[in-house]
């Protein structure tokens, strides 16, 4: 809902392309793909609009972020996990999911920047999608902007009773500032092993997918990048809607 319901997200996002150079294409590691045995990547020339959801109102579906793909750059990707030691997969046909087109409707609305889509490892920890990041830091210095898609907190058992608007609970707000203070001091090894020394991490991510995407961009930023948290914000109490740079 995040493309239709006003918020301090939505608008966050809507001020991105404003503010931020244009970039050559966008990578985007999203929480609703994962693959399993190896990472996945989409060479798709024009990716379609993936509506992977069910039960939303009719102006969700009728949504079409109709980009072009960026089959070179994917290309160039996969063949950069592969030296890697990635056993990699690709697929001609696969579009973009919500992920994806969701936060890029309101960051380039005009659709007109190629993007692509590399997947999650299904199973895969903190640390093999760090390593993945690593993998594809070269395409950063080619202009491709690298971009994980999930969620700093995402419990959906715990949403019912909750309005877009309500504060955060105290175990949701423990987890975010524990990871914006160790993302801002660059505890690598200690977010690597977040699951074990984050307060409430398990009950933040019952699983783990929409808190790797964050992995991968953190490796694909280098060892010597800044992390900024440049919005914070809750939605509906106990979805934090962090977004963060690397630079």
């Amino acid at each position: 809902m995040l493309a239709l319901e006003d918020g301090p997200a939505h608008r966050f996002l809507q001020g991105w392309g404003d503010s931020h150079a244009r970039p050559q294409a966008i990578l985007v590691a999203s929480a609703h793909w994962e693959n399993r045995g190896g990472p996945a990547v989409s060479l798709a020339g024009q990716p379609r609009t993936i509506h992977d959801f069910g039960g939303f109102p009719r102006e969700l579906y009728e949504i079409q972020y109709l980009a072009p793909g960026a089959p070179g750059v994917a290309q160039q990707a996969l063949e950069l996990l592969q030296g890697a030691g990635f056993s990699v997969s690709s697929s001609d046909s696969r579009g973009l999911d919500h992920g994806a087109w969701v936060p890029l409707s309101l960051m380039y609305p005009s659709a007109d920047i190629p993007v692509f889509q590399v997947s999650l490892l299904q199973g895969g920890g903190a640390a093999e999608h760090y390593r993945l990041g690593v993998a594809l830091q070269v395409l950063r210095a080619q202009g491709v902007l690298i971009m994980g898609s999930g969620s700093m907190t995402h419990n959906l058992y715990e949403i019912m009773g909750h309005g877009q608007d309500d504060p955060a609970p105290q175990w949701v707000s423990e987890f975010d500032t524990w990871v914006a203070e160790t993302l801002g001091a660059g505890r690598i090894s200690e977010l690597l092993d977040y699951r074990r020394l984050a307060p409430h991490a398990v009950r933040n991510h019952p699983t783990e997918e929409h808190l790797m995407p964050l992995f991968l961009a953190l490796g694909a930023a280098g060892e010597e990048a800044v992390a900024s948290r440049v919005h914070a914000s809750h939605s509906y109490g106990i979805l934090a809607m962090d977004a963060y740079t690397f630079a």
